[in-house]
């Protein structure tokens, strides 16, 4: 379908505007990310500088000590008394801040015993020193060779667990710099579709202008087929009238008032719009709401004749030998699914004896379908039988479709093959108006009997 100004016109605004917002909903998406990513570089560079401060600590637990031996003064052993503290705070931030990391959490655990070590190390040579009067001893050259092997370990470990930061900082800093490439090309996506979008305004304002001016043309175009519509209307009631005594089209003068009632709104609508369009104070708006009011009621007087008229005329048939057996089994086929969904049970009683019939096969088709479905939504759920049979009568094939529902009146089987009558919330009240014409142009009968409460039986009569 063609689509008019005005849908363009909104159709493109509204891309423009899901465009934009899928653009910032991804720039903000990603600037959180951008925010976790700085985060997580920062927490590297933190725990980085965690390690190195640990290690500077328990080096100044050693300048402590080799302050007292060389220059004999307990005052050089401040950075000893202070590193120990120090170090352990040290230590219990570097194992909260690894616990995200396994490699790390692991390597961290060994680090707090080599750290104790040290200090119980020190401690030892400086209890020897006091006992030696300040002066170096086998046991603490002995100690010292001790120390510097844990410190090694300690420096080992550190230095591991820096350089998985290391390589977790660049990691991090190459995904900050991708997600800032991100939101750059975001902004630029965005400001090209501004201007597009601008671009687009003045474009479709040009349209507007064009549109204005074809109104009036557009207008005369539908009141010509405006009139067809009407002319074919007219030619349809009178081949109805001229049906009227017909037994097979009873309801014809019923129809008449029906699609004279079906037609009068939206014709109504249609002159009601038409004159409007002479006004001299119209904005384009407003011509383009009384056209769109002009075509939507002209398709829909137009959807209403072409319904009627597949319902109602007399069609050529394409006539085969068929088995009527097999073509109810065929339409069942089309119903299965609703009445699996609906719980019904299907039963079948048809006699074999029956010989081919000549039928439109499709057209017999639609005429068993609209009967087998009105039944199945006549039923309750799991109680429901739908009962097929076939039989010979007077020398013709006579097919039965009955159903346990809920029954029709009297009135409502008066009524039950006319236009656009129906009891159910949806349809147009046009199928078994369409069944009846179907077995109508075969040459067969339909015959309906009902009890309120009790289902519905619908006799068809073929020819051989």
């Amino acid at each position: 379908m063609k689509f008019n100004l005005s849908r363009r016109i909104r159709s493109g605004y509204l891309a423009a505007f899901i465009l934009l917002l899928f653009s910032y909903i991804l720039s903000i998406n990603t600037t959180l990310r951008l925010r976790t990513e700085h985060g997580w570089v920062n927490h590297s560079r933190e725990v980085m500088n965690k390690l190195e401060l640990l290690i500077s600590y328990i080096k100044d637990s050693e300048i402590g000590l080799r302050g007292l031996i060389m220059m004999k003064d307990e005052k050089y052993l401040l950075p000893y008394y202070t590193s120990e503290n120090k170090t352990d705070s040290i230590y219990r931030l570097l194992n909260t801040m690894v616990q995200d990391n396994p490699i790390e959490r692991e390597r961290i655990v060994p680090l707090k015993g080599l750290i104790d070590r040290k200090f119980v190390i020190i401690s030892q040579q400086l209890e020897s020193l006091r006992q030696s009067h300040l002066e170096m001893n086998d046991f603490i050259k002995e100690k010292a060779v001790e120390s510097k092997q844990v410190m090694d370990s300690i420096r080992n470990i550190a230095g591991l667990m820096e350089n998985r930061e290391t390589q977790l900082l660049k990691e991090r800093t190459e995904s900050v710099a991708i997600s800032s490439n991100i939101i750059f090309t975001i902004i630029i996506i965005s400001f090209v579709t501004s201007i597009l979008l601008v671009c687009y305004s003045l474009i479709t304002y040009n349209f507007e202008n064009r549109a204005k001016r074809r109104a009036n043309v557009q207008a005369a175009d539908y009141h010509e087929q405006l009139e067809k519509r009407v002319q074919e209307l007219h030619e349809v009631n009178r081949e109805l009238l001229e049906l009227r005594n017909n037994e097979k089209f009873a309801s014809t003068g019923r129809l008449a008032r029906v699609i004279a009632h079906e037609v009068r709104n939206p014709l109504t609508n249609i002159d009601l719009s038409a004159g409007q369009l002479d006004a001299e104070n119209l904005t384009p708006e407003d011509k383009r709401t009384f056209l769109e009011i002009i075509e939507r009621n002209s398709k829909r007087i137009n959807h209403l004749i072409n319904d009627l008229l597949n319902a109602t005329k007399f069609t050529e048939l394409k006539y085969e030998s068929t088995n009527i057996n097999e073509l109810l089994d065929e339409t069942l086929d089309y119903a299965g699914d609703r009445a699996q969904l609906n719980k019904i049970r299907i039963e079948k009683k048809y006699s074999r004896d029956i010989p081919t019939v000549k039928v439109d096969k499709e057209r017999m088709k639609i005429a068993f379908l609209n009967i087998i479905m009105n039944a199945i939504e006549s039923m309750h759920s799991e109680t429901g039988v739908l009962l097929l049979e076939t039989s010979i009568k007077n020398n013709s094939c006579v097919i039965n479709i009955s159903d346990n529902g809920k029954g029709m009146d009297a009135e409502t089987i008066s009524k039950i093959f006319d236009p656009y009558f129906t009891s159910k919330s949806r349809g147009n009240g046009l199928g078994l108006t369409n069944t009846q014409n179907i077995i109508l142009n075969h040459k067969g009968k339909i015959q309906v009997s009902s009890e309120v409460g009790k289902g519905s039986v619908f006799a068809i009569t073929l020819n051989f």
